[in-house]
């Protein structure tokens, strides 16, 4: 039972996933007036876990069940496509802020998803 516990790696790679979108989003702002800058960010953790191909790809025997191959995995880092300023960058602070809010978001819900997780496990072994 406690042999793999997916879980805590999924919630590690979400965690892992939330950093680098909170980096990108912080580089993306301190170049928000840099001539030419194109805002980047990273393949949604949603796309992650749906890859056969990822490094942290879920593998279904059955619609009902998954199974993690991996550790965390962060993604990889893509172009934003969004409208450009006349000087060629597309950084909107707006929607940066936006963004970093989601990833901050994105990082509680790993958090909590791993606190619950050890609560459970906690119980099973008989230690509250």
């Amino acid at each position: 039972m406690f042999d793999n516990l997916d879980v805590f790696r999924m919630a590690n790679a979400m965690s892992v996933h939330a950093a680098k979108k909170q980096a990108l989003s912080a580089q993306n702002m301190a170049n928000a007036d840099t001539p030419g800058y194109t805002a980047r960010d990273v393949t949604p953790f949603a796309e992650l876990m749906k890859s056969e191909s990822a490094a942290f790809g879920l593998k279904a025997t059955r619609a009902s069940h998954l199974n993690s191959t991996d550790q965390g995995f962060a993604g990889d880092i893509i172009e934003r496509v969004s409208e450009r300023d006349p000087n060629g960058n597309s950084v909107s602070l707006e929607q940066e802020m936006m963004h970093a809010v989601n990833a901050k978001r994105q990082h509680d819900r790993a958090i909590s998803i791993y606190k619950t997780s050890l609560g459970v496990l906690r119980t099973a072994i008989g230690r509250s």
